[in-house]
């Protein structure tokens, strides 16, 4: 009589958090095979790694906030030849029936990734696109603090004392740190005070400026070297191409279609029929950064591509709204991006 030993397969599930990991191992059934804390540190992504693999052959592993807390464990696991999916929280219906616990989310996490309730394989974040992301961060958070300044200059001169008020009636608005930066702190008390108090902002706006141009000039070399077709597109700038190619990420073939790039993009409508009545509704989800892009290329290409200008007057002609327009071009963006942010 021959005894055939059968391997058990192991999916992993991993709730994460800043100082700790917490792990659940299941089996093919859902079955929980144990729950186990560990540290975020390489160590501890080693001893998680070879914890789960003790219970039989590991198949995958469900991680919360790989772009997140998580991040450094993907990329560990990655090395180890794992399958790592990204696995959203648990609904608020399922918290509310179930409760929430790290152990609870963790066991969640495992089960969601043999049941199908999550899928997408992680993105890699080891690449060019990871570099690109970093870029975009800082370039982004120093625009808004830039807007942030000049609000605030402005607000001095509009209550500046009538002569330094006066001085800055005409300066441009380009202009404006620039001319602030160069003041020189004299007059009474309350001039002196805000003249030094402008020269501040202006120094600072002027180094966020010259900060930005720097950050600018990296992200399109890079851009340029990951998806060069992708900036012939009409429409897609520097900025545009480097936010899809970062919601694509650096494993861009995980996206198996142009529907998947689409929903990944929340512009791809999702069904919401019931009974005799079939209709579609706009989808809320997706990467909301990457849905602002496809809008920014179609809003340009409404503005200045004749074929385009030409689709929207025959829509309107039909009774089409502007906003049901402009929906139906970012879907048809989506599937027209698709190659070149997949192909690199």
């Amino acid at each position: 009589m021959t005894i055939v030993e059968i391997t058990r397969l192991v999916t992993g599930g991993v709730d994460t958090h800043a100082d700790v990991h917490v792990a659940a191992a299941v089996d093919a059934n859902g079955g929980v095979l144990g729950v186990e804390m560990f540290a975020t540190t390489p160590s501890g992504y080693a001893e998680l790694a070879d914890w789960l693999a003790g219970f039989g052959e590991l198949v995958r592993v469900g991680v919360e906030g790989t772009g997140a807390y998580g991040a450094g464990l993907a990329r560990f696991l990655r090395t180890r030849d794992v399958t790592v999916i990204e696995v959203d929280r648990p609904n608020r219906q399922a918290r509310r029936r179930q409760g929430k616990s790290d152990t609870i989310d963790a066991i969640e996490a495992a089960r969601a990734a043999p049941s199908g309730r999550a899928s997408g394989v992680a993105k890699t974040a080891d690449g060019d696109v990871e570099a690109i992301r970093a870029l975009l961060v800082a370039r982004r958070s120093g625009r808004n603090v830039r807007v942030k300044y000049l609000n605030q200059l402005r607000h001095l001169i509009f209550t500046a004392p009538d002569e330094l008020r006066e001085r800055f009636r005409h300066v441009h608005r380009d202009q404006l740190a620039r001319t602030a930066a160069s003041l020189r702190p004299s007059g009474d008390v309350v001039t002196s005070a805000t003249k030094l108090a402008m020269i501040t902002l202006g120094r600072r706006v002027l180094a966020l400026e010259a900060d930005g141009a720097r950050l600018d000039r990296d992200l399109e070399r890079l851009v340029r070297t990951v998806a060069p077709k992708l900036l012939e597109v009409y429409g897609v700038g520097v900025h545009t191409a480097a936010i899809l190619l970062v919601a694509a990420g650096d494993n861009p073939h995980r996206l198996k279609s142009e529907a998947a790039f689409a929903h990944l993009c929340g512009v791809a409508p999702i069904p919401a029929s019931s009974g005799k009545t079939t209709r579609y509704r706009l989808n809320p989800g997706g990467n909301r950064q990457a849905n602002h892009a496809l809008w920014r290329i179609v809003f340009t290409r409404m503005s200045n591509d004749e074929r385009t200008r030409n689709y929207v007057a025959r829509r309107l002609a039909e009774g089409k709204t502007i906003r049901e327009i402009m929906r139906v071009l970012k879907r048809y963006v989506a599937r027209e991006l698709y190659p070149h942010v997949v192909t690199r």
